[in-house]
């Protein structure tokens, strides 16, 4: 008895493990930073600058508001 509890409790355990999926372990990693924002992965880095700030004056209630994008 005591050895068929025991290969039961073994075959619950490796049930168990297999019904838990594993997720795909992607190593790549973002940053986007003040001045630039890259990736890096297993196949390589890429760096990427941001573009020049566009800014231009509007008129609200009266107001100049200058506004940048």
């Amino acid at each position: 008895m005591r050895a068929f509890l025991l290969i039961a409790a073994a075959v619950m355990a490796f049930a168990a493990t297999m019904i838990v999926e594993s997720t795909d372990a992607n190593a790549v990693v973002c940053a986007r930073g003040v001045y630039r924002a890259g990736c890096a992965g297993y196949r390589g880095a890429v760096v990427v600058r941001r573009p020049a700030a566009v800014c231009r004056t509007v008129w609200v209630n009266g107001v100049r508001v200058r506004r940048c994008v």
